[in-house]
């Protein structure tokens, strides 16, 4: 448990570092047949902006965790990144993509936590 804390802090913190707006934590812990046990959601303004949040979080968990993320997918046009570290899957978003797929709403016995940014 103590190493998935840290894989999600550190997910958050390459996030945070990069500017990601409106990120989410959803936690499907307590919800029967998932195919992993959190989605972090975030999104940003730009394609360059998708794919430098998408490398910090990269970036950050091979360091900080020792893992490498297991699958990616949307590097070629950087509109929706998934990082897929098994247990946890980071999805990153332009805004416009986000807002399209409402991915937050699929989950509503889950439990959701916004995290905090510190930043305008």
């Amino acid at each position: 448990m103590a190493k998935k804390n840290l894989l999600l802090d550190t997910i958050i913190e390459g996030i945070l570092e990069k500017k990601g707006r409106e990120i989410i934590d959803i936690d499907l812990t307590k919800i029967r047949s998932t195919i992993c046990d959190h989605f972090i959601i975030c999104h940003a303004d730009s394609t360059t902006q998708v794919n430098a949040i998408a490398d910090s979080v990269e970036k950050r968990v091979k360091e900080q965790v020792k893992i490498t993320v297991g699958h990616r997918e949307g590097l070629e046009n950087a509109i929706w990144i998934l990082l897929d570290y098994y247990d946890i899957v980071v999805h990153i978003f332009q805004k416009e993509t986000r807002e399209y797929y409402r991915l937050e709403e699929l989950w509503g016995d889950a439990r959701i936590s916004r995290i905090e940014e510190s930043f305008n």
